[in-house]
């Protein structure tokens, strides 16, 4: 975003043609990561249109259409399914904390809306609520789901989703922290906050993991380590936005609530990011 909060596009096509050179699988558009919570639905809509033409289906699209509101989501994902998407990202609705019944009703009902398979989210650490292993099983029985992102760390969760879920049912970790613990374990990737920053690193790591080298994907991991703490020093995507303005990718914009990395963890983040290798 420019300094006044308004999209600077230029800049959204450039992230785009940096991660289909760094090796980056798919691009999440509207995520958290990306200030989902503060964006317009016409925002969201024409940075995913514009998403899909610059990729030209060089990389996977990936629109996040999760709101609080059934309703909402649900009219979101009939919206976003219309753009030449690969998929829609769902996250549990926030604050108000439904049931596992209400997180399957409400589920369900954007799989049947939806014309794009959908990638359930689970991050109980920022929407207060747990969608368990079992409600994702019973999801994965229907067609349209096909891939949860998983955020409650450790690769203990992945076993428990894989066992209660059908087969070829994916899941994705949604913890750079223990990624690489989740993928060899059998996770089929990371939805990663650390790619922003480290798109190059991060791939080279999930290669490694997801090919069984545990050895490998460790030592490409040390080095990320401190970058995956650190990217979290204050709230995502606060530390990543000014990570990527330190690297001159992008501008010092950011809308409120939220504001500008505070001056007190800057020193260590960009420690990390030299860890990394990115500065």
């Amino acid at each position: 975003m420019d300094g006044d909060g308004a999209i600077d596009y230029a800049a959204w096509a450039r992230l785009i043609d940096w991660h289909i050179e760094s090796g980056t699988a798919g691009i999440v558009v509207g995520g958290t990561t990306g200030e989902s919570a503060a964006l317009t639905e016409a925002e969201l809509q024409e940075l995913v249109r514009r998403a899909c033409e610059q990729a030209a289906g060089r990389i996977a699209i990936i629109a996040g259409a999760g709101t609080s509101s059934t309703a909402t989501t649900v009219g979101r994902s009939r919206r976003l399914s219309e753009l030449p998407i690969d998929a829609i990202l769902v996250v549990t609705p926030a604050y108000n904390k439904p049931t596992q019944e209400g997180l399957y009703r409400h589920f369900a009902a954007v799989a049947e809306a939806a014309g794009k398979p959908v990638v359930l989210y689970n991050v109980p650490a920022r929407t207060a609520v747990d969608m368990l292993p079992a409600t994702i099983g019973r999801l994965s029985q229907l067609q349209r789901i096909v891939a949860v992102k998983e955020a409650v760390p450790g690769p203990e969760r992945v076993g428990e989703i894989l066992a209660a879920s059908r087969e070829g049912f994916v899941v994705l970790s949604g913890d750079d922290a223990t990624a690489r613990e989740a993928m060899l374990a059998g996770a089929k990737g990371v939805i990663s906050v650390t790619a922003n920053v480290a798109p190059k690193a991060m791939a080279q790591m999930v290669a490694a993991a997801m090919h069984g080298d545990a050895s490998a994907a460790e030592r490409l991991d040390a080095p990320l380590a401190p970058l995956h703490r650190g990217l979290f020093f204050e709230p995502n995507p606060i530390p990543v936005k000014w990570a990527l303005a330190q690297l001159g990718r992008i501008g010092h914009g950011i809308r409120l609530p939220l504001t500008e990395l505070s001056e007190a963890p800057r020193p260590a983040l960009l420690a990390a990011m030299r860890t990394a290798g990115t500065i």
